[in-house]
């Protein structure tokens, strides 16, 4: 009787020890403070590839997006019904007026990859990269709806907190390096389940056919002219070649939700998406898709791997410039 007492006694107890480890974990999951490091890599490399992409968009604005432009309206209002796919392009009908806008844009996304006030230009690139994508309607790509979120989730985080001229001056103010704080880490873990879905669903709209569970996939991607851009017609002789790179691209994002998250295979997994996502952008011309893809693989990256790596870099140019001086000082 006693010893089935001290168990029914016990019971409450463990339950107990298992919602506290657990609620411990959940907070340590999404709330334990993280540094800056990698929100800043980020903002850098993110940045730059809107830059580029709005850039373009700019050589041929009025063809493009201009009011009787080759994207009218009607066209974007045929495909969006929903009163929430909002673009600035549908407030103003002038095309001097939207260029200037385009180019108080393009400054303000300059701004946020410097890291000048980016509490307030990361939300303004944010919202840029969603107005365009609204308004592109049958022009944009997987390119535009990564960039939009990246850019969200930058926006919530500190991504201004290092390699920023916002963190120069607060260090020449005797702030100190980029402190850590429970918004970067929020910003990272909503990077890294965004990231985790669009591997899952993408690997899983590949099972929808049969040209990648046959493995023959890659070669009609390669041999297709719309998108080629290096020559890879040789590979039609080596079929094998082309099983294994379809195979092997669909088990790797199958995979990646799962095995992302296990530092064991954590590094395996970033590994293979480097050579993934570049022969993408450089066999499909889609290299900026193919380098904001590996952008958003950063959040994976340990902060202090990446400020050691940064570290490394700025002290061996130092170095090298050190060593530059005392040779001519000598010469001299």
């Amino acid at each position: 009787m006693n010893h089935n007492r001290d168990n029914t006694l016990d019971r409450p107890s463990s339950l107990a020890t298992f919602f506290h480890s657990w609620n411990q974990a959940w907070n340590q999951f999404w709330f334990q403070p993280e540094a800056p490091y990698t929100l800043g890599a980020m903002r850098i490399m993110v940045g730059l590839i809107v830059l580029y992409t709005h850039f373009i968009w700019g050589l041929q604005f009025d063809t493009f997006l201009g009011v009787d432009g080759l994207l009218p309206l009607e066209y974007r209002a045929l495909l969006f019904e929903s009163p929430y796919a909002w673009s600035h392009f549908d407030w103003f009908s002038n095309n001097q007026l939207l260029l200037v806008i385009h180019i108080l844009g393009l400054i303000a996304v300059a701004m946020f990859t410097l890291g000048i006030w980016t509490n307030w230009t990361s939300v303004l690139t944010a919202l840029l990269i969603i107005s365009y994508a609204n308004r592109g309607t049958g022009a944009i790509f997987g390119l535009d709806q990564i960039s939009s979120f990246l850019c969200i989730y930058l926006a919530i985080g500190n991504c201004g907190g290092a390699y920023s001229i916002d963190q120069w001056i607060a260090k020449r103010r005797g702030a100190g390096q980029g402190r850590s704080c429970t918004r970067n880490q929020i910003a990272i873990r909503l990077i890294q389940i965004h990231m985790c879905v669009v591997y899952l669903f993408a690997a899983i709209g590949k099972l929808q056919g049969t040209t990648w569970l046959n493995g023959e996939a890659v070669w009609g991607t390669l041999a297709s002219y719309e998108y080629q851009s290096i020559d890879m017609s040789w590979i039609s002789n080596h079929m094998w070649l082309v099983a294994i790179l379809t195979l092997g691209t669909l088990t790797w994002e199958l995979a990646y939700p799962a095995l992302i998250w296990l530092k064991l295979t954590r590094p395996i997994m970033l590994l293979f998406a480097i050579p993934i996502h570049l022969g993408i952008g450089f066999c499909m011309g889609m290299l900026p898709f193919g380098l904001v893809m590996l952008a958003g693989n950063l959040a994976f990256v340990d902060s202090r791997w990446i400020s050691n790596l940064f570290n490394c870099l700025t002290n061996h140019r130092f170095a090298q410039k050190a060593c530059a001086e005392s040779t001519l000082n000598n010469v001299g």
